[in-house]
């Protein structure tokens, strides 16, 4: 896919490309070591370090997910974001896209700082920092594994759902297998990424449901575009449809079965019943002036003529507008990251206030 190509189906996914990219050579251009870059330089352009982070710093939780430790952290990090938003941001579109990964690469910087400083107050951890845009691809992963899990497509495609957790899967023994990898990161934007996936799977199959039913609702429409029901007293149980284009014929059996014609696309419900009249009046004319019948046909003739006048309904299909999916679904994925970043805050605070009783009681 050509720049051009990713720039018009995934613009967010580029512009996150372009954001990393550009960050990393404005650290070289300024005398960063592209490949082994300081502490201080990494604390400066804004990586995740604690106390900072904790402190009077918060918004290095979402700057750290745009720089990276090295060349190779930047290509290895641009190429998963590369393939997975090329088809995670036309599935969720791009304004959810870019929340998701806002979202999942802080909570694990969240997840993160949460397990450093529990380690340090156990005394088996001591202050790091962490970057890299890690803890927000995973958080991209995971949606598209519950993507794949809901069998949600793409253009038409649907997403493998095994290669998907293998390659999550390579990714969390890989974090645990190498030395400096931050896994914490890792597995809170994962966890981030599969909540809010979720919010939008259920979204997405109430939708689903209702365009299903208007689809089969349009399509019976078109097959049956009108219907007369007529229930006849005699027949309580049974309903004869019927068109009346051809005569009643007085050698058959009346009421011994249903009569089922087929209206035409073009006539509309006041002809028809004027059809009706019509022929009813015809049908009680040629029954009663029928001289070659009995007295007694005659009128057991007339008398089914005149149920039928007497107890016909009829019963018109009539166009339903097509139901609207409620408007909660289309906003349940947003309701949910809502959540989510008032419980990010709230988990801020209370380690904030857990390194400030830490500092005073220092003092």
């Amino acid at each position: 896919m050509t720049i051009q190509q990713l720039l018009k189906t995934a613009p967010v996914t580029t512009l996150l490309l372009a954001c990393f990219i550009g960050l990393f050579v404005m650290q070289i251009v300024t005398g960063v070591d592209a490949n082994n870059p300081s502490t201080e330089a990494l604390v400066k352009w804004g990586a995740n370090a604690l106390p900072l982070t904790m402190m009077d710093d918060p918004w290095r939780l979402a700057s750290s997910a745009f720089l990276h430790i090295g060349l190779m952290h930047l290509l290895f990090n641009g190429f998963a974001m590369y393939f997975f938003g090329q088809i995670a941001e036309p599935m969720f579109g791009s304004a959810k896209f870019l929340a998701l990964f806002l979202l999942a690469a802080i909570g694990g910087n969240l997840l993160n700082n949460y397990v450093t400083w529990q380690s340090i107050i156990e005394g088996t951890g001591q202050p790091g920092l962490s970057a890299g845009a890690s803890g927000g691809i995973m958080g991209i992963g995971a949606a598209l594994l519950i993507a794949a899990l809901f069998k949600i497509s793409v253009n038409g495609m649907m997403l493998n759902l095994k290669s998907l957790i293998i390659i999550m899967a390579i990714n969390l023994v890989y974090g645990f297998a190498v030395p400096g990898i931050d896994n914490a990161g890792h597995i809170g934007g994962a966890i981030t990424g599969l909540v809010i996936a979720l919010a939008f799977a259920i979204g997405y199959r109430q939708r689903l449901a209702v365009a299903m039913h208007n689809a089969a609702t349009q399509q019976s429409q078109r097959l049956h575009p009108y219907q007369t029901t007529y229930h006849c007293g005699d027949q309580g149980s049974h309903q004869h449809n019927s068109q009346y284009n051809e005569p009643l014929d007085n050698s058959g059996h009346h009421g011994s079965s249903p009569i089922d014609q087929s209206f035409s696309l073009n006539t509309d419900s006041i002809k028809q019943n004027a059809e009706v009249d019509n022929n009813d009046s015809r049908l009680d004319n040629r029954n009663i002036n029928t001289p070659d019948m009995h007295g007694s046909d005659v009128e057991k003739v007339t008398a089914v003529n005149s149920a039928l006048k007497d107890n016909a309904t009829h019963s018109t299909v009539e166009s339903k507008d097509p139901i609207k999916p409620s408007f909660i679904w289309q906003l349940l994925p947003w309701l949910v990251m809502l959540i989510i970043s008032i419980g990010f805050v709230w988990w801020w605070q209370d380690i904030h206030q857990q390194i400030l009783q830490v500092l005073k009681a220092i003092e």
